[in-house]
């Protein structure tokens, strides 16, 4: 047999355990994403509020999120949690700490997003007598949201690749049940290139969507 055909009928035996793992991060990554896009509204709107205690909350919380590693995040609540009585599930912890580290990301692209919108805007808003928070609702944030589609969609992007942090909490996606194939078959690296391709097989198409995306709002 050569080694071509070796290496195709060992990724045969391989891909449906890899496809199961895949959709388990898929479903790790939506879930993150889900919880993690309005936390980071809320996020983005308490770093630009007035109030100053509402600021330095917001400012501190996005800070620690961004400047610890996604996997010590992952440790603190997988780990740290249980000190004080919360007990999670692997899978619960994952979506937990992605969430936080995803909203922390996202609120820094939807702040600026939101804070791009000239000032204007809402003057002409107070012109027409409208509330100053329905002029920010209706008017400003839709035109901010508008320009943070490809950022978002860039950062989850990232958020799917970061569930393969997951397989050091035992949780089985796609890295965890490549690791396990390896371990069983001794063909780390005819295992992992394959894994490594179907992590390709979302993340490309996706790059491409989202750069498509970029474009799409440029020519507006």
């Amino acid at each position: 047999m050569s080694t071509n055909t070796s290496i195709l009928t060992d990724w045969a035996q391989f891909l449906p355990t890899l496809l199961h793992g895949l959709a388990q991060s898929l479903w790790i990554a939506a879930a993150a994403i889900l919880i993690g896009l309005p936390l980071a509204f809320a996020l983005s709107l308490m770093v630009m509020s007035k109030n100053r205690l509402v600021n330095a909350m917001g400012l501190v919380i996005v800070e620690i999120g961004r400047g610890m590693p996604a996997l010590v995040i992952l440790y603190l609540v997988y780990y740290g949690l249980p000190r004080f009585g919360v007990s999670l599930t692997n899978i619960a912890s994952v979506i937990i700490a992605l969430s936080w580290n995803y909203s922390c990301y996202c609120s820094e692209i939807i702040r600026a997003g939101i804070q791009s919108v000239p000032s204007g805007q809402l003057e002409a808003g107070q012109a027409l007598g409208l509330d100053p928070r329905i002029t920010f609702l209706r008017i400003i944030v839709p035109q901010g949201l508008k320009s943070t589609i490809p950022g978002l969609m860039g950062q989850s992007i990232l958020a799917f690749q970061d569930t393969s942090l997951a397989y050091t909490i035992a949780v089985p996606e796609l890295m965890k049940q490549a690791y396990s194939l390896g371990g069983e078959s001794f063909q780390y690296l005819r295992v992992f290139v394959l894994a490594g391709l179907l992590y390709a097989a979302v993340t490309l198409p996706s790059t491409w969507i989202t750069m498509w995306a970029e474009r799409r709002i440029n020519r507006v």
